[in-house]
């Protein structure tokens, strides 16, 4: 069990290979902190599947539609950072527009340094990562795993 030490500022995520635990960066990344923290309180995540995962690369997630161009509706400006894109960094995917953030993320396999600068860092992994390291591969992913659930630690049971 991994020791929590701000359940406001970590998630929960339940995907079909475990629990992972992911430690929020609001000193990065406080809107998008705040927008992911609201989508998961109000169970936006919740079947939503892992459309794109490159193995090597990252698991992307958070698209409601499945297909990669879907969202919540609600841009997010872009916070970039000099925090270092590494195994667990969990990032905002977005379009060419970087002010084009919204409810897809993406979880970090490996060193993916050529992000660095370019996409908002968030969180990272801090239990789990075995169980993301499962996560079906695919571009985009055939019958894809998906969150079963994603809450702020602070309101979970």
């Amino acid at each position: 069990m991994t020791e929590i030490k701000d359940p406001e500022n970590t998630l929960i995520m339940e995907i079909p290979h475990g629990e992972v635990v992911i430690e929020l960066r609001p000193d990065l990344a406080p809107k998008h902190v705040a927008r992911i923290k609201e989508l998961a309180r109000e169970n936006f995540y919740d079947g939503v599947a892992f459309h794109r995962v490159i193995d090597g690369f990252m698991a992307q997630g958070g698209d409601p539609t499945g297909t990669g161009s879907g969202g919540s509706g609600k841009k997010i400006p872009a916070e970039f950072s000099k925090e270092p894109h590494v195994r667990g960094t969990c990032s905002m995917a977005r379009t060419q527009d970087p002010n084009s953030a919204d409810c897809q993320f993406f979880i970090c396999f490996g060193d993916t340094s050529f992000l660095d600068g370019q996409y908002t860092v968030w969180g990272r992994v801090i239990s789990g990562m075995d169980a993301v390291d499962k996560i079906k591969r695919g571009e985009p992913v055939r019958d894809p795993d998906r969150i079963v659930s994603m809450r702020v630690a602070a309101d979970a049971a």
